[in-house]
């Protein structure tokens, strides 16, 4: 491998642990920067888990992804371009408040998934089913692995252990492997995402159901508009509801996070955790009825009800920021590195923004020790203040609520703007450029 200073590396083994959105994007990201072999280490041996979740990537993200190669047309999507932010007035589907702009591109997680997947190299090895257990430097003692800190210098190789018990040596080990980052333990011992005192129920059913909604009303496209997403507001949360693409070519389904506090169920949050799709009990189901009945628009409460309880599930939120992405030759990607609460709308393109990043670094490097001093450099300071930015919109929009009933569409667009501040990191920052072709 050439590490002279100030000409860009080529070579070395790069392993990946987590084989998700991040993974997929920094495996792709090493292989195009010229490793010899990359690594992705999964611990599911199969399809990773699809809940049929959706997520979004701002207009501009899009597109400055898409000239970098993370991103493409071949992955459907489905436009945004209006947000509605909507309150309970007695009316059918309550009072429009404020018709903000919101020029976005919705995904289906599976989908986009395995289109990053396809868009992977075919020099990447995949290894399912493989779970590592510890990380660390490849000169630590044989049982300091398990839980090991990366003490190590940026000089020394890395070593991944498995849960197997084998062990390979790697020039550098990516932790894409998200809230339960093993890697993380390894770069910033301790570092846990904490629990932010509220919840969200997620749900999503196919879009051709909201026909049954109001039959005589005329077409749905008329009162609910394929490219609005609908902001329900009520006291202590809100929720949102978009259209996502469904798994078959052209179909569509609806779906909707709702932001509130749970009730006191004994249940355990201060550890990542969620609650499957059909593993909820009835206590939650019931609470979810009685928000949407007691604050939501008639019409929004039924298009939540529509949603059977095999697809509704419930995800505490969390976040964290780290003090640190690197150690040694260990890096955190995605939400290994920064767990930010969704009200940001950028967790996607900051997984594959810090993929450009790494990939950017990388090109520019003359050595390991250059490439995660640039990458720590570039996504430090943007990770702290999308954490920032995501606790700041969950204290407004559900932990401490304006009396929403009472504020017209000035004062609301004041009230957003009070709470981005200013701040680039709604949907994501932007890029600063782009990896030179080599």
């Amino acid at each position: 491998m050439e590490l002279r200073t100030g000409v860009a590396m080529r070579g070395g083994r790069v392993a990946v642990v987590g084989g998700s959105i991040a993974g997929c994007a920094f495996a792709s990201a090493a292989a195009r920067s010229g490793a010899d072999e990359v690594v992705v280490f999964e611990r599911t041996p199969g399809r990773l888990a699809d809940r049929g979740v959706g997520l979004c990537v701002h207009d501009d993200r899009y597109e400055e992804l898409a000239a970098a190669g993370y991103l493409d047309e071949g992955i459907a999507w489905h436009r945004l371009t209006r947000r509605h932010w909507l309150v309970q007035d007695g009316s059918d589907r309550g009072r429009l408040m404020w018709d903000q702009p919101f020029p976005f591109r919705s995904y289906h997680w599976g989908l986009l998934w395995r289109g990053l997947r396809e868009l992977t190299p075919a020099t990447v090895s995949y290894r399912l089913g493989h779970a590592v257990a510890g990380v660390g430097p490849a000169d630590s003692p044989a049982g300091g692995l398990v839980g090991g800190v990366a003490d190590g210098s940026a000089d020394s190789r890395a070593r991944v252990r498995l849960e197997s018990g084998v062990e390979e040596d790697f020039d550098l080990v990516v932790g894409a492997d998200g809230y339960r980052s093993v890697v993380r333990e390894a770069v910033c011992p301790g570092a846990r995402p904490q629990y932010a005192g509220y919840v969200c129920w997620r749900g999503s059913f196919p879009a051709e159901r909201l026909a049954v909604l109001r039959p005589g009303a005329g077409p749905v496209e008329s009162h609910y508009p394929s490219a609005h997403v609908a902001t329900v507001c009520f006291p202590g949360g809100s929720c949102v509801i978009y259209r996502i693409p469904g798994v078959e070519p052209g179909s569509a389904m609806v779906n909707w996070v709702l932001y509130a506090e749970p009730p006191a169920t004994g249940l355990r949050l201060d550890d990542p955790t969620s609650i499957p799709p059909g593993a909820l009990a009835d206590e939650l189901l019931s609470y979810l009825g009685l928000l949407t009945e007691r604050h939501f628009p008639p019409y929004w409460a039924d298009v939540i009800a529509l949603t059977s309880p095999e697809h509704t599930f419930v995800q505490p939120i969390y976040d964290l920021g780290t003090p640190n992405r690197t150690a040694g030759r260990l890096l955190l990607a995605g939400d290994a590195a920064t767990v930010v609460r969704p009200h940001n709308t950028s967790g996607a393109a900051k997984a594959l923004q810090d993929a450009f990043a790494f990939e950017s670094a990388w090109r520019e490097a003359g050595s390991w020790r250059e490439l995660l001093a640039a990458y720590e450099r570039d996504r430090g300071q943007v990770g702290q203040a999308l954490v920032t930015l995501g606790r700041n919109l969950g204290r407004a929009q559900v932990e401490q609520t304006p009396d929403w009933a009472s504020m017209d569409s000035r004062q609301l667009e004041s009230w957003w703007e009070q709470q981005v501040g200013g701040a680039a990191g709604f949907g994501g920052h932007a890029l600063v450029a782009e990896p030179k072709p080599r």
